[in-house]
């Protein structure tokens, strides 16, 4: 019997089709009267529907989010909550959303109600990320957990295909580090093998069948999982690499977490032999890492960091950042060890030692 502590740190959730409905009622409940909405510009019709079903209790709407929440861009969504007089602010959308609603609460306090459109689960973490000058800078704190999150998968019925694949194996990717933190407990492991299998189950059906409401339900379930757990534990080695990929190369996020997760788990796979005995067994599987690849494969999801955007000169850079900064990982990092392992995610080759 292993001796573990835990402590739950979780938002209040509303789920179910047709949860949008409830919007007014948890503002309420916060006891807020004006929000201001906040989306990517992509996503500025989701933005105004919020709006419009919000009434007088919508202080306007800042559609400028983006990847990686640049500095920049929190200190004019801060800003512009203080001139609307914005008590609370509602973050339609994906993980960007999700981030730039975080900077403005880490700044001023404001609470925040999310409304997750993808399978980021950034929503039910305390974790934030800024970027500026380049770099991705990461960290915890609990005034940024979002109040209450509402999953509704009605309105992910209109996520593109593609963009649906790699968010569901972003989210796998928070569960598999999961299982190996250095601060993980049976809890934890329990609701990440749980995620990882639900999503593994929902993502082919919807590569199939993109409007089947049932598979949504499952794979927002499975996120709702994996980014309760990603908001408990450590992060290692995987995560790192992908901010430092993201951050400093501006590569799309969920693509990114995407490629690199075979072969991060291959590099700590003898270091956490338990941890990947569980994620095969949720994948239904016998090596976790070459089943992931295989998963992404079937799903018409990239598997080479080449096809989404890093340049080769880049490789050595990121090693060099990945190794720079020591974090809890099973396997020690090794500058020429990461080095490989991001060429062989660059060159999209099966997952290796």
């Amino acid at each position: 019997m292993n001796a573990f502590a835990f402590e739950a740190h979780l938002p209040r959730v509303v789920f179910g089709a047709g949860a949008l409905q409830q919007l007014a009622a948890e503002i309420e409940r916060l006891g807020a009267k004006r929000a201001l909405v906040l989306s990517t510009p992509e996503q500025a019709d989701s933005a105004r529907r919020v709006a419009e079903l919000l009434g007088e209790r919508s202080a306007g709407i800042f559609a400028r989010a983006v990847m990686h929440v640049p500095v920049e861009v929190a200190r004019e969504a801060r800003d512009e909550a203080r001139r609307v007089g914005a008590d609370c602010a509602v973050a339609i959308g994906g993980g960007s959303t999700t981030g730039l609603g975080k900077a403005i609460a880490l700044d001023s306090g404001l609470p925040i109600i999310a409304i997750p459109t993808t399978y980021a689960g950034s929503e039910m973490t305390p974790i934030y990320g800024l970027t500026e000058a380049g770099v991705k800078k990461t960290g915890r704190d609990a005034r940024v957990l979002p109040r209450t999150v509402i999953y509704d998968p009605e309105l992910t019925l209109t996520l593109p295909v593609g963009l649906s694949m790699t968010s569901g194996l972003n989210a796998i990717a928070h569960a598999a580090e999961a299982l190996y933190a250095h601060d993980g407990n049976p809890i934890v492991s329990l609701m990440a093998e749980e995620g990882i299998r639900a999503l593994a189950a929902a993502l082919p059906v919807l590569h199939q069948a993109p409007q089947d409401l049932n598979a949504r339900g499952d794979a927002l379930y499975g996120a709702w999982l994996c980014g309760a757990v990603l908001g408990h534990v450590s992060m290692g080695l995987h995560h790192k690499l992908c901010h430092t990929l993201g951050g400093s190369f501006d590569l799309p996020h969920a693509e990114v977490h995407t490629v690199v997760l075979p072969h991060a788990l291959v590099y700590n796979a003898a270091a956490a032999p338990e941890a990947m005995f569980r994620i095969a067994r949720a994948l239904n599987a016998d090596d976790a890492a070459r089943a992931l690849q295989h998963l992404a494969r079937r799903l018409g999801a990239p598997t080479a960091l080449r096809e989404i955007g890093m340049p080769r000169d880049g490789l050595d850079r990121a090693a060099d950042l990945a190794a720079s900064a020591p974090y809890p990982n099973p396997r020690p990092l090794e500058r020429e060890a990461l080095r490989a392992l991001l060429q062989r995610a660059f060159d999209g080759d099966p997952p290796a030692a």
